[in-house]
């Protein structure tokens, strides 16, 4: 799928009230390239994409942002507007094989809640984008997770650290519910959380401190669809790219949150020590 250039050309301009020689200016490119751009007749080179979407967020313009606030607005009573962050783009039709064996819940088609969540994920990638997605969830059967006992179960035993308890009916239950399902919601989780179920799993902190650090690092709410048929329930809107101001943004963002997040987990775990169960005592 294409970028939306010749559109966001378009609305930029009206936006700053510049003409195609001011912006060609700004953008030290020729006035006819734009134009040509505008018109429909150039597909422009990664050059033009990357010097006019920089120069959109150079001037304090979130285009993406603004893009999702207009397509939430827009979208069809009992429709939900998502996110799929890429580090390249999607050929072809929306695949189950986009999700990896070793993700949060197995194999899938992953996607977001929010642009902002999505372009932190992949924005140090020089190739990324995010696409905003049209979600129909009429007729599709739903498993949702919120952070507690059964969540951290699943994320554990999709990645591989429950092969000791495979068979007890904690984790028989939460599995056989994700199997009935067409499409889960639940919360993200990223190298860190995973860090922080590890060590529940090693037996070195509780399930109430493993709960309370994991909800500390809240990175909102994902959706993992499951099946052939989910996926016609999905409609790609928009392709957005993501220039290298816009992703050296998100890198400073995500490396704030992550610092403030170690530090919720560590007060999370004085907070909450010798409270909950070890993973011996809730597998006896």
């Amino acid at each position: 799928m294409d970028y939306k250039i010749k559109d966001d050309l378009k609305l930029v301009r009206s936006l700053f009230d510049l003409s195609q020689s001011d912006l060609a200016k700004d953008m030290n490119v020729e006035r006819l390239r734009i134009a040509r751009v505008e018109a429909g007749d150039n597909i422009p080179r990664e050059d033009f994409l990357e010097s006019f979407y920089n120069y959109c967020f150079s001037k304090g313009l979130k285009l993406n942002l603004q893009k999702e606030m207009f397509y939430k607005d827009d979208i069809e009573d009992g429709h939900i507007l998502l996110t799929h962050a890429s580090k390249n783009e999607i050929i072809g039709p929306i695949s189950l094989n986009y999700g990896r064996s070793n993700n949060d819940f197995g194999g899938g088609f992953y996607c977001g809640d929010a642009y902002e969540k999505a372009a932190s994920f992949v924005c140090k990638s020089s190739n990324s984008c995010v696409y905003f997605i049209d979600f129909n969830p009429l007729g599709l059967k739903k498993v949702v997770f919120t952070v507690d006992q059964d969540w951290m179960i699943a994320i554990a035993y999709f990645r591989g650290r429950l092969d000791n308890y495979k068979e007890h009916k904690l984790v028989t239950n939460v599995i056989n519910k994700i199997k009935e399902a067409d499409y889960i919601i639940a919360p993200i989780a990223d190298n860190r959380m995973f860090e922080i179920i590890d060590e529940f799993i090693e037996g070195l902190i509780t399930d109430e401190q493993c709960k309370h650090s994991l909800a500390a690092t809240n990175l909102g709410m994902q959706y993992v669809f499951l099946n052939n048929n989910a996926l016609l329930h999905l409609e790609v809107i928009e392709r957005c790219y993501i220039c290298k101001n816009e992703r050296d943004y998100y890198v400073k963002e995500q490396n704030n949150f992550q610092k403030q997040g170690i530090d919720k987990t560590k007060i999370a775990r004085i907070q909450y020590k010798n409270k909950g169960k070890y993973i011996e005592e809730i597998f006896k």
